[in-house]
């Protein structure tokens, strides 16, 4: 299993996304794998959570200490289908001056995209979902009743539009990083002034990579 912690380490370093991270995917605490790779705690992955961890880093699970080798190296998520369905989630991200996020966050529909033009742009669909806009604060790029494509996949944090929570709220906004320890928020619409928060005061939900709405 030695060998097994060590790939992961390599895996994770080379990808440039962070053990809490990856944690949170699989559905654990932050420390989690950080306690599997130093500490020997667990001391295998559970078959879930090394499937999942393999189909995102797109190796064998043997690599992460399966006894069976199932390898996911070149192979699209969904295996032999032409079309993903991403969910369409009852939810309003906010683009005004911050309204509650309307809705729950169940799916109601679907929008299905090729897997094909998926793999192309770098996405993968189970950590895709779809949300709607409300407000004018990001016009033009976006705006209000556009649907969005929402990547929740861990990636370091870069510039770029995001939806984000702040308490109960959800937003939209193209985020920056401020002074350390911060994050500016910042609107497409001049109306709207940009504006500074703690990276404690937010939660960075996912990048947006894709919108659709009416002409």
């Amino acid at each position: 299993m030695s060998d097994a912690r060590a790939k992961l380490a390599e895996l994770a370093e080379n990808r440039g996304v962070s053990l809490a991270s990856l944690s949170r995917l699989i559905g654990r605490n932050g420390t989690y794998l950080q306690q599997f790779i130093t500490k020997g705690s667990p001391r295998r992955l559970a078959e879930d959570d090394r499937k999942v961890l393999a189909q995102f880093f797109g190796v064998s699970e043997a690599e992460l200490g399966a006894l069976k080798d199932k390898s996911y190296a070149s192979r699209p998520a969904l295996t032999g289908k032409v079309w993903a369905d991403v969910p369409r989630l009852s939810l309003a991200a906010s683009a005004g001056p911050g309204a509650f996020g309307a809705g729950a966050e169940e799916p109601f529909d679907s929008f299905r995209f090729s897997q094909r033009w998926l793999r192309e742009q770098g996405l993968d669909p189970r950590m895709l979902s779809a949300i709607a806009v409300a407000g004018d604060s990001m016009e033009p790029d976006l705006r209000d009743g556009d649907e969005i494509l929402v990547d929740r996949t861990p990636r370091p944090l870069r510039d770029g539009i995001h939806v984000v929570r702040m308490g109960e709220s959800l937003h939209v906004k193209r985020i920056q990083a401020g002074k350390p320890g911060t994050l500016m928020l910042i609107s497409s619409n001049p109306a709207y002034p940009p504006f500074e928060v703690g990276l404690n005061d937010v939660d960075v939900i996912g990048r947006v990579v894709w919108k659709g709405g009416r002409l």
